[in-house]
Parts: C-alpha cells; structure tokens; sequence
C-alpha cells in the first residue's frame, strides 16, 4: 500500500482553531471534551467514550492485541493579563502560516493532530493490527499523572506503549526530570507590629530558610542527560491578624526538581537539615492535589512525580525516529523537556514505553506568545498515523 492519504488537512487547522478559542482551564473541561469527543465521532473513530474523570478516550482498531496511547491534555493554564497579550488569547488567530492562542503549542495543536491522525488511517482503509487509543486527559497543568493513572489504574485500560503530544518542536523527548511540591510552614509568635521584640516573625524565621535552600541548591547532583536538579521558592503566604501585627506563621511552597538518581526521601531529607540548621518551629510536608472534576468526580494525589528517562533503543523511539526520518526529512534529535508531563506517571510509576513527539514550540507553552506552526500540525498528523501502522501492523 502506498502513503498514507490525508484527504483534508484544512479540516484540521479549522479544529485546532475551534479548540484554541474553547477556554479549558483544569477541571473546567467539559466543553472542550465534548468538541474533542464529537470530532472523534465525526472523523471514524471505532469507539469513544468518557470516563467517569472526564477523560475523552477514543479508539480505532480491532478492539485486541496490543494498545498505542497517544496523550494529550484538554486543559491549559489561564491567560493572566489579557492586555499583555499582542492577540486574542483565545482568538485563534492564523498569521503567516502560525496559529496563535493560549494552548496552541501546549497542546491543543498536538490533541487535533492526533485526532486527525485517525481520520488519515480511515481515509487510507487501514485496519489496524491492535488499538490506537486518542486519550484526552482532564488536569495535567496541576497534576500531571492524575488522569493516566485513573484510566490505567481505575478504568482498566493499560496501553503496550504511549506517546505524549508535549511540544518537542517535531523532535523526540525521551524524558525530564521528577518534581515535588513542597509547603514548608514556620511559626512564630504575633504581637503589635510597634513592640515586634514582644513576639517571633514567622517571615524573619521563613527567610532564614529561604536563604538555606537557595544554598542547598549547589550541592544537587548532575546527570549527564537530565542535568542538574533545582530548587526554587514560589510562593510565600502568612497568617496574621492585621498589617500592624507580625504574622504568626509563614508558609514557604517550594519546587523540588529531581534529577536521575534523586528520590522523594533524599529531598526531604536535604529540606529538613536545613530546617534544623537555621532553627525556628517549622514543618515540612509533600503538598496535597485535591479538586473535583468537571464531572463531579473527586480526585486527589501526592504532588510527588518521579524522573524518567526511556532507553535510546527502545523500539516505540528507534520506529518514532524512522518515520520522522521517512516522512519529514530529517534525522531528528532525541532530547528532553524541561517541563514536567504525564510521562512520571506512565513510565515513571507504570514502567510503560513512553516518548514525547508534538508540534509547537517548549518555549512558547504558559506565554502571552504561544503559537504552534501550521505546517507543523499536519506534519505531527502524517508521523502519528504512520508510527500507529508500523508499531501495530495491519490486519
């Protein structure tokens, strides 16, 4: 059989327009989900269904062998300051051949092109030898994992290998580092701001602190592919009764980057020495994900997510390699993120295959300039469909 057809690709552009300009921010889901899910209806898509989380899952195949996730997340971060934006964050605008808007690159574009990657393998009649699974998942800006974990570990449904739409710029992402939330929370003793000597500055106490993990910082260990961990302050919160009162407690919320070979334990372990170095009542404790999605059902998890690194000769990458070779022209490079994504969880925690391939920029995705190249998306769209034929076979 020859190449694969791809009878419109203006359908494409058009749905990843009407998904930009579809505000979907976590747990406010449902609008997008119902557009992702009727344009897998309207595309061929052999089954569609959404979870009781609010997952869009859709399937073409034999219903048997072996599964091909393809993961996408509907929801995106906010658009902060709409007048910092030079357009529309959810116009959806088409300028010189890129799509502007807030998801454009992370990832609305990388949703379409998978969804239209289905529609490429119906137009060319191909029946597929196991399941190509489109999974649009609910809440991966807050905590990643969360929903892939809930269909593998609540619905039942474990893919062979999955394939993350993250924008890699066409490229290959082979993993990134882990991450951990943090609160750390000090106490002090509130008294009138005029006598301040009568009472304990939970801030004075807290900035101690902030000073000993920006310290910490320099002794992370340096991995040759994922690099250095890190550690920042991202947050500061305080409890006191009024301005002219000195706050009786501090609470510092700190991003733990986890290189290769570091764990939740050595973290921990690293933030209380410096909480016993620089004295002050203070507790630490890994921050709690607690929300309900947009379906009414209540989700909750450990904002704890493990590195992950796939194996250069992994077969899911060494084929992905072979059809960006084969279709695009080009050898393309295997890389990282910066950022984390739902991959701790199904390589990180499942041990299941997976790599990262999507259209858009990382440097545009939570930017007042995000964007996503259309030639890119229909792009991404040729290279899912036939990756989906070479790791499944055909009947």
């Amino acid at each position: 059989m020859g190449p694969l057809k791809f009878n419109d690709p203006d359908a494409l552009v058009a749905f990843a327009q009407k998904l930009v300009r579809t505000p979907s921010l976590s747990t406010q889901e449902g609008e997008v989900a119902a557009l992702l899910a009727e344009e897998m209806h309207h595309v061929g898509f052999h089954e569609v269904f959404v979870d009781r989380m609010g997952n869009v899952i859709g399937r073409i195949g034999r219903n048997g062998g072996k599964k091909l996730f393809y993961d996408g997340h509907m929801d995106t971060v906010g658009v902060g300051d709409p007048a910092a934006w030079k357009r529309d964050p959810y116009g959806g605008e088409i300028q010189n051949g890129v799509l502007y808007g807030r998801g454009a690159a992370d990832m609305k574009g990388a949703l379409a092109a998978m969804v239209y990657a289905g529609r490429i393998l119906v137009d060319s009649g191909i029946e597929l030898g196991g399941d190509l699974y489109v999974v649009g998942v609910t809440q991966e800006e807050p905590c990643e994992g969360l929903a892939v974990r809930h269909i593998i570990e609540k619905e039942g449904l474990r893919p062979d290998w999955v394939v993350i739409g993250e924008p890699t710029d066409l490229q290959i992402s082979r993993g990134h580092r882990g991450r951990i939330e943090f609160q750390v929370t000090v106490q002090g003793r509130s008294c009138h701001a005029s006598t301040p000597e009568r009472g304990v500055n939970a801030i004075y106490e807290a900035a101690r602190i902030i000073v000993g993990l920006e310290l910490l910082a320099s002794r992370f260990s340096q991995d040759s592919f994922l690099g250095r961990g890190s550690i920042a302050v991202t947050e500061i919160s305080t409890k006191s009764s009024s301005r002219n009162a000195l706050p009786d407690s501090c609470t510092l919320y700190i991003d733990r980057r986890l290189t290769a070979g570091e764990t939740e334990a050595k973290a921990l372990a690293e933030i209380r020495r410096v909480l016993a170095r620089e004295g002050g009542n203070a507790t630490l404790e890994v921050s709690e994900y607690r929300d309900v999605s947009y379906t009414g059902y209540p989700v909750e998890a450990r904002q704890s997510f493990p590195f992950w690194i796939t194996a250069e000769d992994e077969p899911l990458l060494v084929t992905m390699a072979s059809v960006i070779e084969d279709l695009l022209g080009f050898v393309p490079r295997i890389g990282k993120w910066a950022f984390s994504t739902d991959g701790v969880y199904t390589a990180g925690v499942a041990g299941i295959p997976t790599i990262g391939f999507g259209p858009g920029e990382e440097r545009y995705a939570h930017t007042t300039e995000e964007q996503v190249r259309i030639k890119d998306l229909e792009a991404a769209a040729r290279v899912y469909a036939e990756l989906a034929v070479r790791m499944l076979g055909k009947q």
